[in-house]
């Protein structure tokens, strides 16, 4: 995503029209079991939140949930939430997971009716908001896998039209009295701890991916998948250019955040819900980055937000996995040293 409100979402670029109808529709095999404040509720370890799946969960097509379905939750009932987009899965060690539905609204609604669940104990759960997006060719490629340190709101504040501004100043001002709604630091050791964990993961990669980042002179752009850090800049417009990419970076340094380096439309939202029932402490933001936020060189922006058949950038199958893969390692470590972490994040 781009110019932010966006967060230009690289995801869509690459997912045919018929898969995004079938975004927050990803049919269960199972009947899901009622959520009744008589059970006893889930002690919640790790809750893994997908934004959409393409079809099922299961045996076709991968979108940001699927991998993780099949790791962790394939023996798993589904559990109904009146409000919630999906059913919530969970296994025998705590580990939860639901697809929210797509862009701030959507996921974030999702997220507070879950929260508020009898059937589900979050008191001391850890998140991670899980997905793909877009990346600037200056900072990532495609295929990466990417830890958000800030998390920041792009759609709150002022724009204006940029031939209604000086010549190459500014088009937004931030809206005064939303300075606790549009920036989160994430907690850094959390964060030192996913790279510790996750850094050295295998990446997946494609020849097409391996062609198309060619067409970009950045060096960063023509790096193999890795594992990194950054802002992740989440908006519900899909921004494409560089203009709005440079506007994205403004943003993120106007608010004294790191290098905006992903764009999303879910995770600010997602962590605002979270944080007013529990904090913010235990958030984590994973994305993998399956477009560029703007065309190459050779391209305009139109070409890019609209591209040919056969011009899009390829990899999608191979980043849904190597976010599962890097996601996964930090999620296996919380369980299996759980009497660490239940209390809260260990010192790296």
């Amino acid at each position: 995503m781009s110019f932010r409100p966006s967060s230009f979402r690289s995801r869509w670029l690459l997912l045919p029209a018929a898969a995004l109808l079938a975004t927050g529709c990803a049919s269960t095999s199972s009947t899901s079991v009622p959520a009744t404040a008589s059970a006893t509720p889930v002690k919640v370890k790790v809750f893994v939140a997908a934004m959409f799946e393409i079809g099922q969960n299961t045996g076709d097509r991968a979108g940001e949930f699927q991998h993780w379905y099949e790791r962790y939750w394939k023996d798993a009932k589904p559990i109904a939430v009146p409000g919630a987009l999906q059913p919530v899965y969970c296994n025998t060690d705590g580990v939860c997971g639901a697809v929210l539905g797509m862009g701030k609204v959507n996921s974030s609604s999702s997220m507070q009716a879950i929260l508020l669940n009898p059937r589900l104990d979050f008191s001391q759960a850890y998140y991670v908001i899980s997905g793909v997006a877009g990346t600037p060719p200056s900072r990532g490629t495609i295929g990466e896998v990417n830890w958000g340190t800030w998390l920041v709101d792009y759609d709150l504040g002022h724009r204006w039209a940029p031939e209604e501004n000086k010549p190459g100043q500014p088009t937004f001002m931030p809206r005064k009295g939303y300075e606790e709604y549009r920036r989160f630091q994430l907690n850094p050791d959390l964060v030192r701890w996913a790279m510790k964990l996750s850094a050295d993961t295998p990446l997946k990669d494609s020849e097409s991916a391996r062609k198309y980042r060619l067409r970009y002179p950045d060096a960063a752009a023509r790096r193999a998948p890795f594992v990194g850090t950054g802002t992740h800049m989440t908006g519900d417009t899909f921004f494409h250019g560089p203009g709005m990419s440079k506007q994205a970076q403004y943003i993120a340094k106007l608010y004294g955040a790191d290098d905006y380096v992903i764009t999303e439309m879910e995770a600010a939202a997602i962590t605002l819900v979270i944080k007013r029932t529990h904090g913010t402490d235990r958030v984590m933001s994973l994305r993998g980055a399956v477009n560029f936020d703007q065309g190459n060189p050779k391209e305009t922006t139109l070409q890019h937000l609209d591209p040919a058949p056969g011009e899009t950038a390829g990899g999608f199958a191979e980043t849904v996995e190597n976010v599962e893969r890097v996601g996964s390692r930090v999620v296996d470590h919380i369980v299996a040293n759980w009497p660490q972490w239940q209390g809260g994040v260990p010192k790296p």
